[in-house]
């Protein structure tokens, strides 16, 4: 006679379904209004399941994060690869790509402005995190800026850092048919001939 066994998920699979349940809660709610229990309702998974992947919710919100990261900088090299050593397109694709995402309905603005905001202590990981990120921003656009040949690299780096958090701001404002939206790209272009003339 067979006993019956208990079906246990394997690590790396638990963790992604649990992952896949926090990021849409995370993103879609924020952080702070979803629970663990919703987490474990979404993911159709036990408790003790979570606890085991992740020992805390800090650590779960640090993996979501961690995954918001690679989407970014994923997201990122693909739009670069269009235009291989040629910045000024690089960047222009990067804008173009971003007023697409921006104009979808299923766009939250930006996870990490989102999270910096549900974190206001600069000494929580979370935050500390979401720095980090946007210190490799400001380093990646000043080298674009750089290789552009700005007379001011790295006041145009801020400046389309501002361009960029403006946008997902003014998604989350005006909602995402925004007419400011869709002339983005056409103002990045302005910006950046006008920044190397």
């Amino acid at each position: 006679m067979t006993a019956n066994k208990r079906t246990r998920i394997p690590r790396k699979k638990a963790q992604e379904i649990i992952l896949n349940a926090a990021e849409e809660l995370f993103y879609q709610e924020g952080i702070h209004a979803v629970s663990v229990d919703a987490v474990v309702e979404r993911a159709g998974i036990n408790k003790m399941s979570v606890y085991r992947q992740f020992s805390s919710k800090t650590d779960l919100i640090l993996a979501y994060m961690s995954r918001k990261q690679q989407a970014f900088w994923q997201e990122w090299e693909e739009g670069l690869s269009w235009h291989p050593e040629k910045p000024r397109e690089q960047l222009i694709q990067f804008f173009s790509d971003l007023a697409a995402r921006a104009s979808s309905d299923q766009f939250r603005g930006c996870c990490f402005i989102n999270v910096a905001v549900e974190f206001p202590d600069t000494t929580h990981p979370v935050r500390e995190m979401v720095c980090a990120h946007q210190k490799r921003i400001q380093d990646a656009f000043l080298e674009k800026t750089t290789l552009l040949g700005a007379a001011n690299p790295t006041e145009l780096a801020y400046t389309l850092i501002l361009l960029m958090e403006g946008t997902y701001a003014d998604s989350q404002t005006y909602g995402t048919n925004s007419v400011a939206i869709r002339m983005l790209p056409s103002i990045v272009e302005k910006l950046l001939d006008s920044a190397i003339r």
